[in-house]
């Protein structure tokens, strides 16, 4: 990295005021060195040095801050400095340090129970820095054919890892892409099964759309579906039941279905999902998809929690069915160790996921190399023109992990069996604390069965595990001057 020689001042280039001769200037302006190898790699240092002493601390911090709203808008200045003090980087650290960390939330503790596991590793963090280092944005082949090409492969890599269908792999004709989040991948598909649904019955229908997901399914896809302009009251969230396991029902989805067609409506999207927030359902993905194809309905798995489960082959049919699905997506940032944000999708045409959100290819997109071959630009793979390079980060972490690792991983995440701190995955604190709290560990997704109707099953353990948990993590948080989790 160089430096730039110096900032841009017209009246230093010769350029006229209004036809008048330029101005001689007083004084070079100062430039501040943005790019400069040897800044960095000092800067750098700092960085690093700062990381690892924050999580060699972790356990050091109340999980939950005791601040009140407005604590640090309050003691930090109303506007930017208009000229950088002197060693700014090293006073801003100071600050990250005395100001912002007493004020987080710290997600990594090995006593944060909430939303889900601890997702960090030493490889997913510097996956981040490289990323950030080198700085491309791979809308296109041509912008950056290298970073295209690796997301494609990445995502079949990931994609055998869990066990998915070659169908929806770029080696069996689909495809896949790596995005910010799972409300990304709900959106993205859903806009594709309107355009599709809508060029065959006619864009003045969209009013007669419906959508389909249980009443264990995230909000993400009720807000995805108003989005995509579909009526707030036409988006329906099927009853589930503790016999079920909270799971979404075939036959009260056909009736649903069925009531809607009758009703002159038009079923057009189903959202199932592998592990719910509240319980962790698994959905009958096969059934499922047997109902909606009698109507004609897109089928999208949302394995945003317990996706990442399915890289341990015992795990894998609690998915039975899936080769019937339309689009597919998890989060690699909760327990494939790839720090956030990186959530993968994958869609079995992709063609009409291009119909949907491509754009027309404008002169400065286009490249020579690329003319007459069948290259990927995933800009029309998504909303976003910009995008991140986030297949860097995953392809490290497979590299540096692999697959096998990964369902040791999980694996030791259900039994807390110190595997993952021998293999260097977790800090050896935050590790050593994973094997205290083992006896009140937090129940990881598994297949929604196991109870028989009447009897406590999986679920019934689940809630009696948390409610365990809750009063451990409360204690600990007293014991920390924390404040207890409500």
């Amino acid at each position: 990295m160089a430096p730039p020689s110096q900032c841009f001042d017209a009246t230093m280039h010769g350029a006229a005021h209004n036809g008048a001769a330029p101005a001689v200037a007083d004084a070079k302006p100062q430039c501040p060195t943005v790019l400069d190898a040897d800044v960095f790699r000092r800067q750098g240092h700092q960085v690093i040095d700062f990381i690892a002493e924050y999580y060699g601390g972790m356990g050091d911090h109340p999980v939950h801050p005791s601040v009140t709203p407005g604590f640090l808008r309050n003691v930090l200045p109303a506007e930017a400095p208009s000229r950088p003090e002197p060693d700014a980087f090293g006073s801003a650290l100071r600050d990250v340090r005395d100001l912002i960390l007493p004020g987080m939330t710290h997600w990594q503790s090995p006593r944060h129970f909430a939303h889900f596991p601890a997702s960090s590793s030493t490889v997913g963090a510097l996956g981040e820095a490289l990323i950030a280092g080198i700085n491309v944005v791979p809308f296109t082949w041509a912008a950056s054919p290298a970073a295209t090409e690796l997301e494609m492969v990445v995502v079949d890599w990931l994609g055998k890892a869990l066990h998915l269908p070659e169908s929806l792999l770029f080696a069996g004709g689909g495809g896949g892409t790596l995005l910010g989040t799972s409300c990304e991948a709900i959106l993205c598909a859903l806009v594709a099964a309107r355009d599709k649904k809508l060029a065959e019955i006619g864009e003045r229908r969209i009013g007669d759309l419906v959508v389909y997901c249980s009443d264990q399914t995230h909000f993400a896809f009720r807000k995805a579906a108003r989005i995509a302009g579909i009526l707030r009251d036409h988006c329906r969230a099927i009853h589930t039941c503790r016999e079920d396991m909270f799971a979404l029902s075939p036959t009260e989805l056909q009736a649903a279905m069925q009531a809607d067609v009758d009703a002159g409506l038009v079923p057009l999207f189903l959202c199932a999902t592998v592990g719910t927030t509240q319980t962790t359902a698994v959905d009958p993905i096969g059934k499922l998809c047997t109902v909606a194809a009698s109507h004609g309905v897109w089928v999208h798995v949302d394995a945003a929690y317990a996706g990442s489960a399915l890289v341990c082959p015992e795990f894998r049919h609690v998915i039975d069915g899936v080769e019937a699905v339309d689009s597919f997506s998890m989060n690699a940032h909760k327990w494939l160790l790839a720090n956030n944000d990186c959530c993968a999708m994958w869609v079995k045409r992709p063609s009409e996921l291009i119909a949907a959100l491509g754009t027309e290819q404008e002169y400065i997109l286009k490249d020579a190399a690329s003319e007459g071959h069948d290259v990927v630009d995933y800009k029309d793979w998504t909303m976003t023109l910009t995008r991140r390079f986030r297949a860097l980060k995953m392809w490290l972490v497979l590299r540096c992990y692999g697959v096998r690792g990964h369902g040791a991983r999980r694996r030791e995440v259900r039994g807390g069996d110190g595997q993952a701190v021998r293999a260097g995955v977790l800090p050896a604190p935050v590790a050593g604390e994973v094997r205290r709290r083992e006896d009140g560990q937090r129940a990881q997704p598994g297949p929604a069965r196991g109870g028989e109707r009447g009897r406590p099953g999986p679920i019934h353990e689940l809630r009696e595990r948390r409610r365990r948990l809750h009063a451990q993590v409360r204690r600990r948080e007293h014991a920390h001057g924390g404040v207890p989790r409500r």
